[in-house]
């Protein structure tokens, strides 16, 4: 089965930090780039961070010298570390591969579940 999974989520206090990883299943990761966007109830989808085939990544000014992502070809994962995190960081955060970034919020060929974080006090 073809397939994206998000997990590490949760809850966590202004300032913390979080790891969500996406594991792929059922394809092969190595050829695609992997982008996290992020969906808050009553706003529009948010690109947070998007990293190619061969590493090279950016972020939304927003998330920039706080979240980092990076990739597990090996391990078929991909990760999104957030530190210093915001009650504005607060939504669903999901995974999506396609080949190349640009365009990665809302066109893709595989997409996770989605996992939620909450930054509250």
């Amino acid at each position: 089965q073809l397939q994206l999974v998000e997990s590490g989520g949760g809850l966590v206090q202004p300032g913390g930090s979080l790891r969500l990883s996406c594991a792929a299943s059922g394809f092969t990761l190595k050829a695609y780039s992997i982008g996290w966007f992020r969906q808050a109830p009553g706003k529009e989808r948010e690109g947070v961070s998007c990293i190619d085939n061969v590493g090279a990544s950016a972020y939304a000014d927003s998330v920039k010298g706080r979240f980092t992502i990076s990739r597990d070809n090996a391990k078929m994962t991909a990760y999104l570390q957030m530190n210093s995190l915001k009650p504005e960081d607060t939504a669903v955060y999901y995974c999506a591969a396609r080949v190349g970034c640009p365009g990665y919020v809302y066109s893709y060929k595989y997409r996770g579940q989605g996992t939620q974080v909450t930054v509250s006090s």
